[in-house]
């Protein structure tokens, strides 16, 4: 297969392989420790989450870190990224296991949220990290497939992290601390893997970094005016739409995504422990969507061009998810999971490499931080709309509806755009 031999050629790369490592332990990590709370805040037995409790949840864990991400790319235009890798994945270790702790005391919501809300803030850094610096380990003919394959591969270990977290919630009661404290001890790893790393391989050049950072802080402002405004550039417009229709896909699957949940704990299972098993295998099979997209997204961005897999994509998902989503019942629910996964991490690749080919390197830490900050908004924002329009069980017609013509009208406007492109 296409997708082995590219692999086989980009392990041979000695720092790619490095940089991936760190990537598969952090990303690991995250799942372990995002299903230990959302098994904390969903499915524990004592608590009957509804939809604006998730999506309360939502917006306390990730709409504050939209303050956080614009500095997050100032700084990454700065400091070293191998040291973001090695101090981030620490701090985390150390806030992941105040999570876990937090779990088992008597200790009110908001300070639960909190200690949550710091991990957030920081993984922000450490995935703008990784994306910013996969072009200092990869040559330009290479990072089309270097795209597809390391940011899928994150989000499988991602996935298995959370499957190893299921079967761990599954097996032993009341163990959500005891899955955080395993993401803690995979953080732990992340951070001793970068050592592996030369601190000056990852960017920024040395004429970039600001080391003082109060001097740093006080750029802030006119250094992401000038990020905008390079995004803006008539040769960066590509990246600009890409990241656009990214966005509004995001949404999408952020409403999606409560769905799922409500379905799992009330509609389709009897007891939480069923939903628990459920939403684990929703995930899986999601993951092998990502996987999927993996092997087949450098071939189809070939054929179609990054824009037109984009606008592919989104098309598919316009027609297959109010398909399989309308009957509300587990087998469609599950092949809907393997569509999104596979659409969306499809258009992800293309936006993430259009991105990384357009913005120049000492711009990238910066435009990456601004594209989390996007995805973190239109999910919490899709949170909250399907708080207002999701019943207690989660069936609602008219969201899934609604998400399915965001789908074609971001499907419409991409393939118009790149017509536009190609005649000129």
């Amino acid at each position: 297969m296409a997708v082995v031999r590219d692999l086989r050629v980009l392990l041979r790369l000695r720092d790619f392989r490095r940089l991936l490592t760190v990537r598969l332990l952090s990303q690991g990590a995250d799942g372990a420790y995002q299903v230990g709370l959302a098994t904390y805040v969903v499915f524990s037995p004592e608590r009957q989450a509804t939809p604006a409790e998730i999506a309360s949840a939502m917006a306390v864990l990730l709409l504050p870190y939209s303050l956080v991400g614009p500095f997050a790319g100032v700084l990454l235009d700065r400091w070293r990224r191998r040291q973001v890798f090695l101090y981030g994945n620490l701090l985390r270790t150390v806030l992941a296991t105040g999570t876990a702790l937090l779990m088992i005391s008597s200790v009110p919501d908001w300070l639960f949220y909190a200690s949550a809300l710091c991990v957030t803030a920081v993984n922000r850094f450490v995935l703008a990290g990784l994306s910013a610096a996969l072009p200092r380990v990869v040559d330009d003919d290479r990072l089309v497939v270097a795209n597809s394959l390391s940011p899928t591969a994150g989000t499988l270990a991602a996935t298995a992290g959370g499957g190893a977290a299921f079967v761990v919630r599954l097996l032993v009661s009341d163990s959500d601390a005891a899955v955080v404290l395993v993401g803690a001890g995979l953080y732990l790893c992340g951070a001793l893997a970068s050592l592996r790393i030369p601190r000056e391989l990852l960017g920024p050049d040395p004429g970039l970094i600001q080391p003082r950072l109060g001097a740093a802080l006080t750029g802030t402002a006119r250094d992401l005016l000038a990020g905008v405004r390079h995004l803006a550039a008539p040769a960066r417009r590509e990246a600009a739409w890409a990241l656009g229709a990214m966005t509004l896909m995001r949404f999408c699957y952020g409403a999606l995504t409560v769905t799922v949940l409500m379905l799992c704990r009330y509609a389709l299972t009897s007891t939480t422990e069923k939903g628990l098993a459920l939403l684990g295998v929703a995930l899986a099979v999601s993951g092998a969507g990502f996987f999927v997209a993996a092997v087949v997204t450098p071939w189809a961005v070939g054929r179609f061009g990054p824009i037109g897999w984009i606008a592919v994509c989104s098309a598919s998902a316009a027609v297959l998810e109010p398909a399989l989503g309308l009957p509300f019942t587990t087998v469609p629910l599950l092949a809907a999971a393997f569509v999104l996964g596979l659409t969306t991490q499809g258009a992800k690749i293309a936006t993430d490499t259009v991105v990384q080919s357009t913005v120049d390197d000492g711009f990238r830490g910066r435009i990456f931080a601004l594209y989390d900050v996007l995805f973190n908004v239109a999910f919490v924002s899709a949170a909250g709309v399907a708080a207002l329009m999701l019943p207690p069980d989660g069936r609602s017609v008219p969201l899934v509806l609604t998400v399915a013509a965001i789908y074609a009208g971001v499907a419409a406007a991409m393939a118009r755009f790149d017509r536009r492109v190609s005649v000129t």
